[in-house]
């Protein structure tokens, strides 16, 4: 299976010039994907752009991740609706550190026959004059021809500044200068790119009489339409101090069925014919969720390590299985991270002496449940859990049920949790 193949089968190319797959064919090509640095940290969206450039050097091809560290001080107009804030050089500094950390992570740069490569753009353009790049670059595309971008026309009614209007050239001149000066001949993208980088194509047929390749994959949506890559928090960080690798694992994890199958071709480097069999499998026993915990391990793993990876499946398995002992050895910060998004009540210290009763302390000192008889009713039932374990009438809460001297979980039923923060 060549490269082609592979990215068609994995649902990863949409857009792609006349003659790109034959380039491919017959020599080792260098191609690029461009990221501005907006923020400190890869997102989910940029992954999905990313494993383009894993793929091409899992195919024997030589990547290139191009920072923006000129651009991202422009703004892409692409996909926006409105302009975009324009970073400082001490934040993109900041940004750029972070993002290359991640590239680091996911391309191999020590490889002796195809390393990856970084460049950063602002390295050719901070000595650029503003007259030499009108003169030199803006003559050979017409306004006209940047008009009828889908990235310009779509902004024309709600306005567009001359500075984001002038990205794609901006854009269209890194590809020509990875082109003259790094061997560079194809560039790759989200297919919201694809304006963008016809544009560089056509600056280097027009400025150096050269012919130049791209392709693009789809802009990945969930199943219900939905956009892919944020949580009701925000985005999906690559960074674990932004969404910890426990967030990062359970957003994977809790994929639908629908979504899972397309997400694990995409986003993991297995091989089809395993994946196809994990399909069928989970057909046979969706309930096991195994194609959902297969494309958790694979991407966390990738981004995070195995340890991280390791952790996010014991803390899991401790909030939803485990013992009274096993959730009190947890550290603060896993137990947190668990708990994100548990509904949450207030405890006050002083406001009992050193025992309370079990139906006061579910009604009238935190709220959990709306009277003492609701309370007393449950605690019947034997559907209340304290610290995952059960409790009845006789049972009182004392210090010895504080996690981390801070915290009590409640359970009432199965899938009603509440987290008690002692003030």
């Amino acid at each position: 299976m060549n490269l082609f193949d592979e990215l068609r089968a994995r649902g990863l190319v949409q857009d792609i010039m006349p003659g790109t797959e034959e380039l491919f064919e017959k020599e080792q090509v260098t191609a690029y994907i461009g990221f501005d640095p907006t923020a400190d940290s890869l997102h989910v969206g940029n992954l999905g752009s990313l494993m383009l450039l894993v793929y091409l050097q899992k195919h024997g091809h030589k990547p290139v991740a191009l920072i923006g560290g000129a651009t991202g001080m422009i703004g892409d107009p692409s996909g926006k609706s409105a302009e975009r804030n324009l970073l400082d050089e001490e934040t993109l500094k900041h940004n750029m550190a972070g993002v290359l950390a991640q590239f680091k992570k996911l391309l191999d740069f020590d490889t002796p026959d195809n390393p990856a490569t970084i460049l950063n753009n602002y390295d050719w353009f901070k000595d650029f004059r503003m007259l030499d790049f009108l003169r030199q670059v803006g003559k050979h595309l017409t306004v006209n021809y940047m008009l009828a971008k889908d990235s310009v026309k779509n902004r024309i009614e709600t306005g567009i500044s001359f500075t984001e209007f002038s990205y794609q050239l901006i854009q269209g001149y890194d590809f020509y200068h990875q082109y003259k000066n790094h061997g560079v001949k194809v560039q790759m993208g989200g297919s919201d790119q694809w304006g963008n980088i016809t544009a560089g194509a056509e600056l280097i047929r027009r400025m150096e009489g050269g012919e130049a390749f791209a392709f693009t994959c789809p802009l990945i949506t969930k199943a219900d339409g939905s956009k892919f890559g944020k949580s009701e928090s925000g985005n999906i960080w690559l960074d674990a101090a932004k969404t910890s690798p426990y967030k990062f694992y359970q957003f994977w994890l809790n994929a639908s069925d629908e979504d899972a199958g397309m997400l694990i071709k995409r986003f993991t480097l297995l091989p089809l014919d395993d994946i196809d069999r994990l399909i069928a499998q989970h057909a046979d026993a969706p309930h096991e969720r195994l194609l959902q915990k297969t494309l958790a391990r694979e991407v966390t793993v990738a981004v995070h390590g195995e340890a991280a990876w390791e952790h996010a499946v014991n803390a899991s398995a401790i909030l939803f299985k485990g013992t009274r002992e096993q959730l009190m050895a947890l550290d603060k910060q896993s137990l947190l991270e668990v708990l994100e998004g548990v509904p949450t009540h207030e405890l006050q210290r002083e406001s009992h002496g050193q025992t309370l009763d079990v139906v006061s302390f579910l009604s009238t000192e935190t709220g959990i449940l709306a009277s003492k008889s609701e309370a007393t009713r449950a605690l019947k039932q034997n559907s209340i859990s304290i610290n995952n374990e059960k409790v009845g009438l006789d049972k009182e809460i004392t210090g010895a049920d504080l996690l981390n001297d801070e915290f009590i979980l409640v359970q009432k039923g199965k899938k009603n949790k509440y987290l008690v923060i002692a003030v």
